[in-house]
């Protein structure tokens, strides 16, 4: 009997023992599952720019103006010698990027003409910077700006052009620019018969749509349609809404074609692997900057000037706060707000990721704003010029400050005019949600 007791002992303990390994080795699935589903899902996802095969046979023995800068990348093969590497084999192959401009010419296509919107071709030039027109030192292919006094292609620029190729990467915000210059060229195309094609690329900040919609009569560079601080929409998918809405003048059609992205939806986290301006340098400032650009209408400093620009935001006369920061002239910013001067605010640099627009930092610097001793003589908080309003597409956010709302409130004002803008938005959607 002890002897049959012992043999059901050691037979529980070895099926206890199989069948934790068999729980542990169903957690570890379910961890790597979860792991593979949030990482980076950049090498599934193929851009427009990389199924040239959809769109090369369009510009061929074609006339391209290509709108673009250093964000119109590919990635290519390249094979390397290591020669020089005794422990390596005789070659590897490495993957590269190229810019979209390079490919197209070594695929022997006529690009006539470069267009480049906001910070150049190059991406180089501050915010607002203008930037003139030039020739390229690398292909001796003319550039033309769209940014400053010309944010349109004349009929002028485009003689001779008989396709335009776009390629912007963009951030999916309405106050950055690449949109507005994206509306420009469709109408100047289609007021001049041109056919122009859209190489899509993804959005990171796709996974939501937030903040207040355009108000009629608040129309400018930094916000041409009536869509939300955040819209959820690739700058394919925003193409197509364009045309379809009417928003040309004249409401004038274009003739667009989108090369879709593939493996993709728009809850996916992309990390751009080119800064899409100087400012916005990391993955987190990107999902920081439709938070932190109403700043820029104010007199707080959101970074620029220090190594994390739209990280952080802060000013002289805000000493209540403990972080600081000193905006120097850089890469980014050649006369940064606050030069040389201690900004006191909140670093912002382990904030978690956000699914949604924060308001709290905006409302926070301004109270304390005005429960400080320490402001020069003339202060406001917001600048005179009324910035703020263009940026935010409405007065109603700036004096809803004022009135001192709190951020429940103020968004609850947004909830009407977000749920029809999903309904036009549903119109033009390419990807799932």
């Amino acid at each position: 009997m002890n002897q049959v007791k012992l043999n059901s002992k050691n037979f529980f303990f070895k099926y206890t023992q199989l069948f934790s390994i068999f729980f542990c080795f169903c957690l570890i699935s379910l961890s790597a599952q979860n792991t593979k589903s949030t990482k980076n899902t950049n090498e599934t996802i193929i851009t427009g720019a990389q199924q040239y095969e959809k769109y090369i046979p369009f510009l061929s023995d074609k006339k391209v103006g290509i709108v673009t800068n250093q964000t119109g990348i590919l990635y290519v093969q390249n094979i390397y010698n290591n020669s020089d590497h005794p422990d390596m084999s005789e070659k590897s192959i490495k993957i590269d990027t190229i810019s979209i401009v390079d490919f197209l010419l070594l695929k022997n296509i006529k690009i006539e003409k470069i267009f480049s919107p906001e910070h150049g071709f190059r991406g180089k030039a501050d915010a607002g910077e203008q930037v003139k027109d030039e020739k390229d030192s690398k292909t001796n292919i003319h550039v033309i700006s769209l940014y400053g006094k010309n944010k349109k292609p004349t009929t002028e620029q485009l003689k001779g052009v008989e396709i335009i190729l776009f390629d912007l990467q963009d951030v999916g915000v309405r106050f950055y620019t690449y949109i507005s210059t994206l509306h420009y060229v469709m109408e100047a195309a289609a007021e001049n018969n041109i056919p122009v094609i859209v190489l899509d690329r993804p959005n990171p900040n796709a996974h939501y749509i937030d903040g207040p919609v355009l108000k009629q009569g608040f129309e400018s560079f930094v916000g041409m349609h009536k869509v939300p601080v955040v819209y959820g929409m690739t700058i394919g998918e925003y193409a197509l809404m364009i045309n379809g809405e009417k928003w040309l003048k004249n409401k004038v059609s274009c003739d667009l074609t989108v090369i879709k992205l593939q493996n993709y939806n728009h809850k996916l986290k992309y990390s751009l692997p080119v800064n899409p301006s100087p400012n916005l340098r990391t993955d987190h400032a990107i999902n920081l900057y439709p938070s932190l650009c109403f700043f820029e209408g104010t007199n707080v400093s959101v970074g620029r000037g220090t190594d994390f620009p739209f990280e952080m935001y802060g000013s002289p006369f805000n000493t209540a706060f403990t972080d600081e920061f000193i905006p120097q002239p850089n890469k980014g910013d050649k006369n940064p707000k606050y030069k040389g001067q201690i900004c006191y605010g909140e670093d912002l640099r382990d904030e978690p990721f956000l699914s949604e627009i924060n308001l709290e930092w905006l409302l926070t610097i301004y109270y304390n704003s005005t429960n400080s001793t320490n402001l020069p003589v003339g202060y406001s908080f917001f600048n005179k010029n009324l910035f703020f309003d263009k940026l935010a597409g409405t007065d109603l956010l700036r004096k809803q400050i004022l009135a001192r709302k709190s951020e429940q409130e103020i968004k609850l004002s947004w909830k009407k005019d977000l749920e029809d803008f999903k309904i036009v938005r549903s119109k033009y959607l390419l990807y799932p949600d």
